[in-house]
C-alpha cells in the first residue's frame, strides 16, 4: 500500500511539471494583438487571424489591437484549443483562445482589430472568422474604417 501511494505521488508530481498547452491557463502578458504569454512562459499565437504589428514599428491599429487584447485576456484564465499544428516556426503554440466562453480570435476580427487569414492546415474555424471579417468590413470597424 505504501509503495502504491509513493507511485501515485510521483506520477502526480510528474504530471504537474508538464506544461499546460490545452485547457485552461492564465495569461500573464499580452505581446501584441494576436500573441500572448501564458503561465509557464510559453507564447501563444492566435490561429486564423492577423493583427497590425507593434514591433519593430507600430502599424496603424497595432496599438489598438494590442489594447483590446489586453482588455480581453490579460491576467485572466483562458481556454486554449489546438487545431492541427502544435507550434509555428517561432515555436509559439498555435491555439484558438476563449475567455468566459468568448471566442477571442473571432472577437478581434468582429471588432475590426484583426483580419481573417488562413494558415493551412489550421483552418477549423476559418469560415466563421471570414464571416466575422465581412461583418466588420460592412460596418467599417477598426482596420476597415479607412
Amino acid at each position: 500500500m505504501k509503495k502504491l501511494l509513493i507511485l501515485l505521488f510521483v506520477v502526480a508530481l510528474l504530471v504537474s511539471c508538464v506544461p499546460v498547452t490545452e485547457g485552461q491557463v492564465r495569461v500573464v502578458r499580452v505581446i501584441d494583438g494576436d500573441t500572448i504569454e501564458i503561465a509557464g512562459g510559453e507564447r501563444v499565437r492566435y490561429i486564423g487571424i492577423d493583427t497590425p504589428e507593434t514591433y519593430p514599428q507600430v502599424e496603424p491599429y497595432g496599438a489598438e489591437a494590442k489594447a483590446k487584447n489586453i482588455e480581453l485576456v490579460e491576467g485572466k484564465l483562458v481556454t486554449l484549443e489546438r487545431d492541427v499544428s502544435y507550434t509555428d516556426k517561432y515555436d509559439r503554440l498555435l491555439r484558438y483562445v476563449y475567455v468566459d466562453g468568448l471566442f477571442v480570435n473571432g472577437e478581434l476580427v468582429r471588432l475590426g482589430y484583426a483580419e481573417a487569414v488562413p494558415y493551412p492546415p489550421d483552418t477549423r474555424y476559418q469560415w466563421q472568422l471570414e464571416l466575422l471579417e465581412a461583418e466588420a468590413k460592412a460596418a467599417a470597424r477598426g482596420i476597415w474604417s479607412e
